[in-house]
């Protein structure tokens, strides 16, 4: 899957292309609209995430002329406008979904995975498996090697987002953004804590372990 970030600001897109690389997109930059709009116009990206001020072309102004040409790239635009009608605005100019700045990096992150499952038409699984153990969303159970495993319900969410994330690393920010919904605060402990009770519940003495920890980078379930 590849992204489009169409950004002026060098350091909102390289915090935004630095999470979605660790999520497994493939992400190139543009810093103006004259030059998104034409890498936008290739068709060949999943989704544009769309800054509305910028250089020599507006994000209002690139989405419009994106439509016209036919291309349907799915478009989130970020603005720090906040007001109704500029929402409107950039909705009624063909975008797929509207970000107020500042936001958490994990919110656009899920924003940009709804949208390409609603192009694609793929539901999300509720019930993901790996090398014996299994989760079921719907029913709020997860069972390894057919045995019942009990997790309090931040445990489930956590081993959630380990399990849809499946193969790629996710940072100590991502985890701390998408199960407790809070800023990262770099003194707490909390990830680990919960990360080494997760894994004495669902890893099995003896056998290769299912979290691995990726130093100074986070954690990945393989």
């Amino acid at each position: 899957m590849t992204v489009l970030i169409v950004e002026d600001d060098v350091r909102t897109a390289e915090f935004v292309a630095k999470g979605l690389r660790q999520a497994g997109y493939s992400v190139e930059h543009a810093t103006d609209g004259r030059t998104g709009l034409g890498w936008a116009s290739t068709g060949r990206f999943d989704v544009a995430i769309v800054d509305v001020m910028l250089p020599k072309l507006d994000g209002i102004s690139l989405i419009q002329e994106l439509r016209q040409r036919g291309v349907q790239t799915p478009v989130i635009v970020l603005s720090a406008k906040r007001s109704v009608d500029d929402r409107i605005a950039g909705l009624q100019a063909g975008s797929d979904d509207y970000l107020v700045k500042p936001f958490s990096f994990s919110e656009l992150l899920a924003r940009v995975q709804a949208l390409i499952r609603r192009v694609s038409a793929i539901p999300e699984a509720t019930t993901l498996g790996l090398r014996g153990l299994e989760l079921d969303t719907q029913r709020r159970k997860v069972t390894l090697d057919g045995e019942r495993v009990e997790l309090q319900p931040r445990e489930f969410e956590l081993l959630e987002y380990l399990m849809r994330n499946t193969g790629r690393v996710v940072s100590k920010t991502m985890i701390m953004e998408h199960v407790w919904d809070y800023n990262f605060d770099p003194q707490t402990n909390v990830v680990e804590a919960r990360m080494c009770r997760l894994r004495s519940k669902i890893e099995r003495p003896g056998e290769p372990p299912l979290i691995h920890t990726v130093r100074g980078v986070g954690y990945v379930l393989e």
